[in-house]
Formats: C-alpha cells, sequence, structure tokens
C-alpha cells in the first residue's frame, strides 16, 4: 500500500477553499437577506422605519398609503357635497 497521508500544503489548500465557500455562502446569505427586506418595504409588507403600528407605520405601507388616497377623496368630496359628517 501507498502513503495515504495529506500532504501539508494540500491541507491548507482544501482549508482557504472552505473557508473562502463559508465567506460566500455568508455573504450571499445576508444579500438575500437584505434584498428580501427591500423588496418587502417596497410592496408595503414592511415598514422602512422600524415601526410596527401606529401613524407612521401606516403612511409607510402600500395599504396604508391607499388608505390615507381614499380617506382624502372621500373627504373631498364630502367637502364638495357640503356632507357635514
Amino acid at each position: 500500500m501507498g502513503d495515504t497521508s495529506v500532504s501539508p500544503s494540500t491541507s491548507a489548500f482544501i482549508g482557504r477553499q472552505v473557508d473562502n465557500l463559508n465567506k460566500a455562502k455568508a455573504a450571499t446569505s445576508s444579500s438575500f437577506a437584505n434584498i428580501l427586506h427591500q423588496t418587502q418595504v417596497a410592496v408595503g409588507l414592511r415598514s422602512n422605519t422600524g415601526f410596527s403600528s401606529g401613524a407612521t407605520y401606516d403612511s409607510q405601507t402600500l395599504a396604508g398609503q391607499t388608505k390615507a388616497v381614499f380617506n382624502n377623496a372621500i373627504n373631498a368630496t364630502k367637502a364638495a357635497l357640503h356632507i357635514k359628517p
């Protein structure tokens, strides 16, 4: 049987490759998390400000902005027709 030991330079090379793969995995995971968060903010599923409820949260989400536009349209119609609440 021949020598089955691994030379130190081969071990170091494999170690560097494993380290590079681990760094790439971490960077990919972080990038995906950032893109997911940005997409959620853009679509209106998550607030950009960190708030999870309230006026600031509503003004940052698509649903909150839609509600504000709808309420403003209702109020403008009431004012034009002289309807009092």
